[in-house]
């Protein structure tokens, strides 16, 4: 064979690559609404940006007649290339091989890959559509599968992890999402679970959908396993190029900082009159948040799931941050299990990646009940107070009205090293709310009065008294718990001021092997 020939069967084995399991295969793809692998990582990355790695692998498998099937890739497209500029590592399961079942070799194109982005400190990103491991290969598939666990594991804390499901991931291949920072789901294709709908029914008699079992509505609303939820590969792919805006390549660099045309001084006047006068009622958190932030650009993390509180990303000054907020208008903002535990891995991450802390308080306490402490609810609040207190980037906290009992201590108090704890004039700091604090304090006057009349008189008189005391932010700040009281219209210039503070902040927790996070 001569050089020309050479060259031609190299251009003839890239082309025979890039057609995956073949045309019609690729054909059958479309029809489901879903992309090929390739395709996917061309709409991900910048144009022309993308180096493929190990086109040519191909598995080794003998059994069942495997050895007469190959496909150049082996059911995985992987390798790395740029998001606005900046790199990234990437692999995409090729489902017209195989139905991108996970093989030996294709395990260890994928941890090749996620090697390299270790090394190099840049994100990795798995597109995921596959029906799990390859029963043709038997134990060497699972031991493919732990291979790769390993290094998501070793990867955590070190560079953002980000999952893309985009079809089915079942069985074993949930785990490696599972270990990622931040999983995304499309509405139609996808679906996520450790046994489908048949083994269920034979075990259990439960007879339901894959949807209902491991849709992405499911996991964006009920479990929380997804962090986004998309109408569209297209648009989940945007999602991820946004996300990543937001993060720096690894735990050793400070996130992007874009320069910002939304001025630092801007008031907002309509923050002075959005808390309504009764304490009752409820107002949307997230007008705070977009009032506060550059052009009111925020980007909202499992938006559907533990709707009592928000967390999410968005700019101050140009600088990313990350913001944790009660939501009064979700179940009054209260805590409970699902929300504790949203907000402590939030913190965690931010934490892991140098992001600082914006936190927005208005929570009336921990959501009471058997069903609660039944579901472990002081190990998932112990969980936010842990992630808060481990916490060494810059912390800000506003509290905007109610603050009550041990949620108060949760959500980044003074004690557990808040840098700027400031509060509106409507906040609320106390160990309980009046009406209840009344009913324990002056619960044996109040039952010694026979006449409803004096004993409703005396009761509103004792709450007025009670509110006077404590319903303000003046106490805390009498001991320094508060370091100041600010004016709602100027929060925006007194939170960025406090950031740029502390973009010189050191802090060092004590040396140990690691922490032990009540999980």
């Amino acid at each position: 064979m001569n050089n020309l020939e050479k060259l031609e069967q190299l251009i003839s084995l890239r082309a025979k690559a890039k057609l995956g399991g073949g045309e019609k295969k690729i054909e059958s793809q479309h029809k489901k609404g879903k992309y090929t692998a390739r395709e996917r990582i061309e709409m991900l990355l910048d144009d022309g940006s993308f180096e493929e790695l190990d086109m040519f692998v191909t598995h080794r498998c003998t059994n069942f007649g495997m050895e007469n099937e190959k496909y150049l890739g082996d059911g995985v497209v992987t390798g790395h290339g740029t998001i606005d500029g900046r790199t990234v590592y990437v692999y995409a399961q090729d489902f017209t091989v195989f139905g991108g079942s996970l093989s030996e070799m294709m395990a260890q194109k994928i941890c090749k890959v996620m090697d390299m982005a270790m090394k190099m400190g840049a994100p990795i990103i798995g597109i995921n559509d596959s029906g799990g491991a390859r029963i043709q290969e038997g134990v060497t598939s699972l031991a493919g599968y732990a291979e790769i666990f390993e290094r998501n594991i070793l990867a955590s804390g070190l560079v953002p992890q980000i999952s893309a499901i985009f079809g089915p991931c079942a069985g074993g291949a949930v785990y490696s999402p599972a270990l990622t920072d931040f999983i995304l789901m499309t509405e139609e294709n996808s679906y996520m679970f450790v046994t489908g709908p048949k083994v269920v029914k034979s075990v259990t008699g439960e007879d339901i959908t894959t949807e209902d079992l491991g849709g992405a509505n499911v996991h964006s609303s009920k479990s929380g396993v997804s962090h986004f939820k998309v109408e569209s590969e297209e648009e989940g792919l945007l999602m991820i190029r946004k996300l990543l805006s937001y993060l720096p390549q690894n735990n050793l660099e400070e996130p992007p900082l874009i320069q910002n045309y939304d001025p630092i001084d801007r008031h907002e006047d309509k923050l002075n009159t959005i808390v309504p006068d009764n304490p009752n009622l409820p107002y949307d958190m997230k007008e705070i948040i977009h009032s506060l932030v550059d052009n009111g650009e925020f980007l909202e993390v499992h938006q559907f799931y533990a709707r009592n509180i928000i967390v999410g990303f968005a700019r101050l000054n140009g600088a990313s941050i990350g913001i944790v907020a009660n939501q009064p208008n979700f179940l009054a903002g209260v805590l409970d299990c699902d929300a504790s535990r949203k907000a402590a891995r939030f913190v965690r991450f931010c934490d892991a990646f140098n992001i600082p802390i914006l936190t927005l308080v208005d929570v009336p306490g921990f959501l009471p009940g058997s069903g609660q402490e039944y579901s472990g609810i002081i190990i998932h609040g112990a969980k936010l107070m842990f992630a808060y207190g481990e916490a060494t980037v810059p912390k800000v906290t506003v509290t905007i009205r109610k603050s009550y009992g041990g949620a108060h201590d949760v959500m980044s108090c003074k004690q557990l090293r808040g840098d700027f704890n400031y509060a509106w004039p409507t906040a609320e700091i106390a160990v309980m709310g009046a009406s209840g604090a009344i009913e324990i304090l002056e619960g044996k006057n109040i039952a010694n009065i026979a006449d409803p009349e004096e004993k409703a008189k005396y009761i509103a008189e004792k709450v007025a008294e009670y509110n006077e005391k404590f319903s303000n932010p003046y106490q805390a700040a009498s001991y320094g718990y508060i370091d100041d009281v600010i004016e709602p219209r100027n929060t925006r210039f007194r939170i960025i001021r406090a950031f740029e503070t502390l973009q010189t902040k050191k802090v060092v927790n004590p040396l140990k092997k690691h922490c032990n996070i009540p999980l």
